[in-house]
């Protein structure tokens, strides 16, 4: 990290403890390395840096839309915490290789299912790459939740902190014997999505509330 990318890491850090209070207890559970794959929600701007200092020391790394190399800021900040980026659309070959080498030397790479924020903290339908990842690198998936963030702007209007909570959930790996069946992979991918609206208060869960859907056909969990 050069010192422009310092600079800017500790005046966010600085900024998050003015307008946030962090319950951030649960993540102690998290391994302090990987390969593993954590799988969160995605709300706003706001949670890449929470997530970032709240995970610290550990190695990690995130997914994230090229287009965040495009701004000469997220270009610093993507660099210095460890992004990876992936094209929406098209994702290239590059994005893969970097992805694998980071999971050989034991990161914990970071990426929301979700693709975009939702601004209102409701989960909204998540994608296959999480599933395609877990799959192809033989890693772990860990779901993590936070909520409180998207009421950053009101509180900071009141000249109040926002109070943001952190809940994780069990390692899993997935498996099947067809799992490369279209059918299965979207099965894989609800029933992640699933995990992590269980651990989220019921206004959050969106298109996932009814969890009685949740099942652990193709999930096995590690103890």
């Amino acid at each position: 990290m050069n010192l422009t990318a310092r600079l800017i890491t500790f005046l966010i850090k600085i900024f998050l403890f003015i307008i946030c209070k962090i319950d951030n207890r649960e993540l102690k559970s998290i391994p302090k390395e990987g390969p593993l794959l954590i799988v969160f929600n995605h709300i706003n701007f706001l949670e890449v840096p929470i997530i970032y200092f709240s995970l610290q020391p550990r190695n990690i790394g995130a997914i994230a839309k090229k287009e965040n190399w495009d701004n000469w800021f997220l270009r610093i900040l993507s660099n210095a915490w460890g992004g990876i980026p992936i094209d929406r659309d098209k994702p290239k070959r590059s994005t893969f290789k970097e992805v694998e080498r980071a999971f050989e030397n034991k990161k914990i790479i970071c990426i929301a299912p979700e693709g975009t924020r939702s601004e209102t903290g409701i989960l909204g339908q998540g994608h296959m790459g999480v599933v395609f990842m877990a799959l192809h690198y033989h890693v772990p998936i860990l779901p993590m939740v936070h909520y409180g963030v998207e009421n950053y702007r009101q509180n900071i209007k009141k000249f109040k902190r926002t109070q943001i909570t952190f809940k994780v959930g069990k390692p899993f790996r997935l498996i099947s014997e067809n799992s490369r069946d279209k059918s299965i992979q979207l099965e894989m991918s609800n029933q992640i999505m699933l995990r992590l609206a269980s651990m989220l208060p019921e206004n959050y869960r969106g298109i996932y509330k009814n969890l009685d859907s949740i099942s652990d056909k193709y999930i096995e969990y590690i103890t």
